[in-house]
């Protein structure tokens, strides 16, 4: 799981990066309406890095159970907030329209893993 978390280290560098990015650089390239949407995407990819650190750092979860965690936040992330930012620098919405929502439901499909995997486990005996 050492290579889950650097990823996860890397996406929480990154998430400053572009936060500090759309706060100061893009302020002045923005509509108020397009910085309001590349901070959600900072903002969701901020909350599942967290969540990735809680959940590769804590022993109740079984390995088979955070590698899936972590395909569903990795892609949920890349997805979701991948497709705003790309929006954002001028990719048309109408040519990846259903990548946002694919995005969402990655990430819905995480949580969902995540909330079985609490719900089912036996007296913390990994699975």
């Amino acid at each position: 799981m050492n290579k889950s978390l650097s990823i996860v280290a890397f996406l929480g560098a990154l998430t400053i990066i572009l936060g500090a990015f759309g706060a100061h650089a893009l302020k002045e390239v923005l509509t108020p309406s397009q910085l309001l949407s590349f901070e959600t995407g900072v903002r969701y990819q901020m909350y599942h890095v967290i969540v990735l650190l809680f959940i590769n750092s804590n022993s109740i979860f079984s390995d088979k159970n955070k590698t899936t965690i972590n395909y569903l936040f990795f892609a949920g992330i890349l997805f979701f907030s991948g497709s705003i930012y790309s929006i954002t620098f001028g990719v048309p919405a109408k040519a990846i329209w259903f990548i946002t929502p694919l995005g969402g439901i990655l990430l819905i499909l995480g949580w969902l893993k995540m909330a079985q995997s609490l719900l089912f486990q036996k007296n913390n005996i990994k699975n």
